[in-house]
């Protein structure tokens, strides 16, 4: 499937539309939606960024649309904010561009609009839903690994292993929920194995997973990167990669794009703006009280962790847990029934690059 604008306007033009934010005028009263990037200190990723929420501008249904990050690049969310309000926003509808609800959606985003009400107490916020595990996801996926050569019908299927790379958090949900995707990639797929890793704070890590795929006994070896856009991460992955393909001539290796343009990601960003414009969403970690007790425990314990599992949508199962204290913020939605183990020394010892908040994005 071809990336969104693949035939479009010169990369300069869309950043330079994006950085304006859409309209040049909006009426008083209007509803703005703000996109909430993670940041990145490798400005390609920023720039991509951009490029997809530039994309996406024509096809909202408000006036005023605007970008924002989290953290290693500006506009900030507060920001993004008053340039909603001050194109005369009194609703302003807040998206995450994560794959996961994390420390950065879970804590962070709503802790910032609380900050928001208290300056803009005339405006009204709400707060979308994170990607989650979502069918589009899984077809995003296959249609990145066909790129990389894969195919359903191929001889070898049996000796075939998909290993799915994620940013990896210290919040167990977010980290088990990328294993509920291999699982349902294999479902899809049917190869002989589909494995999990992480690029850091939690494991197993890229490495242990690659090493892995040998031991299995797998000839062919698909890496597939659960990723958004490009940064130090995904540059630094097909390094690894490529060093591991060298050591094993034996064994046919390759390495998928990440998610970047694809339109089936600005289709699922459209429908999480669309459910918060219409007051559908489900689950929401801004007006959780549990959020509340966190942001408020944590004040008076920064070092304690613990989670937190309630449910907010019964016809989905859903719960999702929140971490007290520090946190990666991978962004990485929904959080599932199933558990990961808790962040522990020796993964991040093994990972010195994620010791500070931030590093490696």
């Amino acid at each position: 499937m071809t990336d969104l604008l693949a035939d479009s306007a010169p990369r300069g033009a869309t950043l330079a539309a994006a950085e304006r934010g859409g309209p040049p005028s909006a009426q008083n009263g209007c509803t703005a939606v703000l996109f909430v990037g993670h940041g990145s200190r490798d400005p390609e990723g920023n720039a991509e960024l951009l490029r997809f929420t530039a994309a996406l501008t024509p096809r909202l249904p408000v006036p005023v649309v605007e970008t924002c990050f989290l953290e290693l690049t500006e506009p900030t969310i507060a920001e993004g904010i008053a340039r909603c309000v001050g194109r005369g926003a009194a609703h302003v509808v807040v998206v995450p561009i994560s794959l996961f609800a994390a420390g950065h959606a879970k804590l962070h985003i709503p802790a910032a609009l609380d900050e928001a009400r208290e300056r803009y107490p005339t405006v009204r916020f709400t707060y979308a839903r994170p990607v989650g595990v979502h069918d589009k996801v899984l077809a995003i996926l296959l249609d990145r690994l066909r790129e990389a050569g894969f195919s359903p019908g191929a001889a070898d299927l049996a000796e075939t292993a998909v290993l799915v790379v994620g940013r990896g958090s210290s919040d167990p949900d977010a980290n088990s929920d990328l294993f509920k995707i291999s699982r349902l990639l294999w479902e899809r797929t049917r190869v002989g194995w589909v494995e999990t890793a992480f690029a850091g704070i939690t494991a197993p890590l890229l490495a242990e997973g690659l090493e892995r795929c040998v031991r299995l006994g797998a000839r062919r070896v698909y890496v597939l990167p659960y990723f958004l856009f490009t940064g130090v991460l995904i540059k630094r992955m097909a390094d690894e990669v490529a060093a591991f393909a060298a050591r094993h001539p034996e064994r046919r290796v390759h390495l998928a794009r990440y998610f970047g343009l694809h339109p089936l990601l600005a289709d699922i960003l459209i429908e999480r703006a669309q459910e918060a414009l219409a007051g559908e969403v489900r689950m929401s970690c801004d007006l959780c009280t549990y959020r509340l007790l966190a942001a408020a425990h944590a004040s008076h314990d920064p070092h304690h962790h613990h989670h937190h599992h309630h449910h907010h949508d019964p016809a989905h199962g859903h719960r999702h847990a929140h971490a007290h204290g520090a946190d990666d913020g991978s962004g990485p939605a929904g959080a599932w029934d199933a558990s990961a183990p808790a962040r522990d020394g020796a993964a991040v010892a093994a990972d010195p690059e994620h010791r500070q908040k931030g590093v490696g994005r």
